[in-house]
């Protein structure tokens, strides 16, 4: 059913959950991955000058590669093919997914809400509405999940 599935990254600590999923699905469906880091650099055009555009350039780009590279050390036997992009990311992730004839799209989403949603808006939820392509949103958090064991429950005070 899956020949490619997108999996934009934004290299926070949560992602780790979405890139598992993400693998989950592409070993099930013999699938390779698509790993996207997209450079915003609209965002930091009102920098002062002074600040060195091409620095803050190189320092995202670089955060985009380490991003990349963790997905990658993540996919175990899964095919991954990683590209980086500038610009708009909900827009860079949905024009990938067309130019690379992917089927699927599994990103995360921080869940925000209220007035962080109303400033940030949500990539994930722009990438849902204006996909072609099926997009499964995996929630992201700050910190790990760990799931219970038998020793860990013992000791759990009741």
């Amino acid at each position: 059913m899956y020949d490619r599935i997108l999996v934009p990254t934004d290299g926070s600590a949560g992602m780790s959950g979405v890139v598992r999923h993400a693998v989950e699905l592409a070993a099930f469906h013999d699938a390779e991955i698509h790993g996207l880091y997209v450079v915003e650099t609209g965002r930091y055009s009102t920098l002062p000058v002074k600040t060195g555009w091409e620095n803050v350039t190189e320092m995202l780009r670089e955060e985009g590669e380490t991003a990349l590279d963790d997905l990658r050390e993540m996919a175990d036997d899964v095919v991954v093919e990683t590209v980086t992009k500038d610009g708009v990311p909900s827009t860079a992730i949905v024009e990938y997914a067309l130019d690379a004839d992917c089927d699927a799209i599994v990103m995360g989403t921080h869940g925000r809400g209220g007035i962080d949603r109303l400033l940030l808006g949500s990539v994930a939820e722009r990438v849902v509405r204006a996909s072609p392509v099926p997009v499964t949103t995996v929630p992201v958090s700050d910190h790990e999940m760990t799931v219970p064991t038998d020793e860990t429950q013992a000791r759990a005070p009741k």
